[in-house]
């Protein structure tokens, strides 16, 4: 069975007692391909060390975080940018409108996504959404944006069945990670009504651990729980969830 982690923050600084244990016990329950969002400037080197350490199994994005959009935001945007011309990434990402902390840079955030898109569509490369209380803010821009160049994943989807549809309308899969296997997460009630073709897997570790996790620090390998969740909504094999999904990663990343 082969597994992808299509979000996974594998540099975060709560894995730095345990980071290559911790990747192993993953490739041990079947991931073999991490891709990871950038978040900053300041992970990008964290980023690179990963990718040397492991380069058969770590795929990287370039992008700026919505909730890292402050008063320097333009040249944290031409760090994505510079990065871009040099070297090749597998998605822009991940990026999008959080207001769930503080509506107070929201027109940069706007701004710092419609430049991503951009960025997107000149490299050919999907985008990661990020959208957290957002949704209405998100989808005016995509259909400002919208075109057969831009395509790619919301991340983290944890919106109603009707929200679901609007960003597959967009070219987006639907990024499924431990929300699904909540008791109040609420997707898992319409889950199965979404063609298995429009859904990848994720951890976003160390965040969003599943259940029985819930509340702990999440790794990768955690991923089994939401392949077995979505295995009992889809009435198919551990088996077909993890080849239909990754199959999906696999055509989003151009991999």
């Amino acid at each position: 069975m082969v597994i992808t982690d299509t979000h996974t923050h594998l540099y975060a600084e709560d894995f730095d007692q345990d980071r290559d244990q911790m990747i192993q016990r993953a490739i041990d329950a079947g991931v073999s391909r991490f891709f990871i969002p950038a978040i900053d400037s300041t992970c990008t080197q964290s980023m690179y060390d990963l990718e040397q350490n492991y380069p058969d199994h770590i795929f990287l994005m370039m992008g700026l975080h919505p909730t890292y959009v402050k008063e320097n935001y333009e040249q944290e945007l031409q760090h994505v940018a510079d990065e871009l011309s040099k070297r090749k990434f597998y998605a822009i990402g991940e990026i999008g409108i959080d207001l769930y902390w503080d509506k107070t840079h929201l027109p940069q955030q706007q701004i710092a996504f419609r430049k991503q898109i951009q960025l997107a569509k000149e490299y050919k490369l999907p985008i990661v959404i990020h959208c957290r209380e957002a949704f209405d803010e998100i989808f005016e821009i995509l259909e400002q944006e919208k075109s057969p160049e831009l395509f790619g994943i919301f991340h983290c989807f944890s919106g109603t069945y009707e929200q679901a549809l609007q960003a597959i309308s967009y070219n987006m899969k639907l990024g499924i990670g431990g929300v699904a296997t909540f008791k109040n997460g609420k997707i898992d009630q319409f889950l199965n009504q979404i063609d298995l073709d429009h859904i990848v897997l994720e951890t976003d570790s160390p965040y969003l651990a599943p259940v029985p996790y819930r509340g702990k620090r999440n790794e990768s390998s955690y991923i089994v729980n939401v392949v077995e969740k979505l295995s009992q909504l889809y009435g198919l094999s551990a088996n077909e969830i993890a080849a239909v999904t990754t199959a999906n990663s696999k055509a989003i990343f151009g991999i």
